[in-house]
């Protein structure tokens, strides 16, 4: 296991995107918030609310419930520069604050209508444009590859953003494994289609109005990329379900709908793939959806994001929004030729 203490210890000139362990949303912001909510008699006052005091009630308090999910310890090593030696306080996190409409769009319901789902036995296929279509399983996804830490930023189209210590391994090294064609152009991702599981699925107003499975898709570039990442675990842990178990990709300089969970299938593709939120607003989401301060969402300002967990329920702090989400020393090259304004 990891010896977690001190940060990119012993690299003299760790990447400008680097975070410190001050940085990382600390556990208590994710802690007791439904039970002091109850005993402040707030839970169908907050049912009233505007969407966004909704979030800031649950953002405020943290919960000691525990998950009738089973998450489990993993092992993972620290072979690159990505990785951290902090200490990081081994209770769940980050767990009642998501996105996942296959659950509901309430950034609650995901944890409430999450825990009894089956990712055993589960079954992510690696297909298209390559030599070696590969089918991993539940055990494949962590025993087949050096699982690793990394601590990335997650910034949503939303304009709140986390960060997030996530456990798992390149979404390049799957691909290599599978050896990618030369005529390859783009890499799409499918969630799985389970309405028995997945409440949102088989109620359209629950599910946001999207069409399933979800579906994303990056070029091969982005794909090739040091820092794409599939995800089997955060916080030293199995992923819970409401985080995308077993299995999610992390595109840290993108919105965070395009870090697709509980993937399915992985094609290597010559065309453009659909995209979810593309498909339901294409005025809205675009293809890239790279994290940009200068380009606003038609109906709010990118220039900010919400802090998670810092700042009063009414007073949360406000950090600006930076270029790329902060990781243009990785990516920025990718765009050169692109107008970021036009290609969203």
């Amino acid at each position: 296991m990891v010896s977690k203490k001190g940060f990119f210890k012993g690299i003299a000139n760790p990447p400008s995107w680097a975070l410190k362990e001050n940085q990382v949303t600390p556990e208590t912001v994710f802690r007791d918030r439904r039970n002091i909510v109850k005993a402040l008699g707030l839970g169908s006052l907050g049912a009233s609310l505007p969407g966004q005091v909704q979030a800031g009630l649950f953002d405020l308090f943290g919960s000691d419930d525990k998950s009738a999910f089973a998450v489990q310890g993993i092992d993972y090593t620290k072979p690159s520069r990505f990785q951290i030696n902090d200490k990081l306080t081994p209770e769940d996190k980050i767990t009642r604050h998501n996105n996942f409409y296959e659950f509901g769009t309430n950034k609650q319901d995901p944890f409430e209508n999450a825990q009894s789902f089956q990712v055993n036995p589960w079954e992510l296929k690696i297909e298209g444009l390559v030599d070696k279509p590969l089918t991993l399983d539940l055990n494949d996804l962590t025993s087949k590859f050096a699982l690793e830490e990394r601590i990335y930023r997650l910034r949503c189209v939303e304009a709140w953003s986390m960060v997030v210590p996530w456990v798992g391994f390149s979404l390049a090294e799957l691909l290599k494994m599978a050896g990618v064609s030369n005529k390859a152009t783009h890499v799409a991702f499918e969630t799985l289609f389970d309405p028995d599981q997945m409440p949102g699925q088989r109620n359209r107003l629950m599910g946001g109005g999207i069409h399933y499975p979800y579906v994303e898709g990056v070029t091969i570039a982005e794909a090739m990329n040091e820092l794409p990442f599939l995800a089997v675990g955060l916080y030293g842990k199995t992923l819970p379900p409401q985080n995308g178990a077993p299995v999610r990709l992390v595109l840290p300089w993108k919105y965070g709908f395009k870090s697709i969970k509980s993937i399915v299938k992985i094609r290597v593709t010559d065309k453009q793939p659909p995209t979810s939120w593309n498909q339901l607003a294409p005025s809205e989401y675009g293809f890239y959806a790279n994290v940009n301060p200068q380009v606003d969402h038609p109906r709010w300002s990118q220039a900010s994001e919400r802090s998670i967990g810092e700042g009063g329920l009414f007073s949360a702090k406000r950090i600006p929004t930076q270029m790329f989400n902060g990781y243009g020393e990785s990516v920025a090259g990718l765009y050169n030729n692109l107008d970021l304004r036009k290609y969203y």
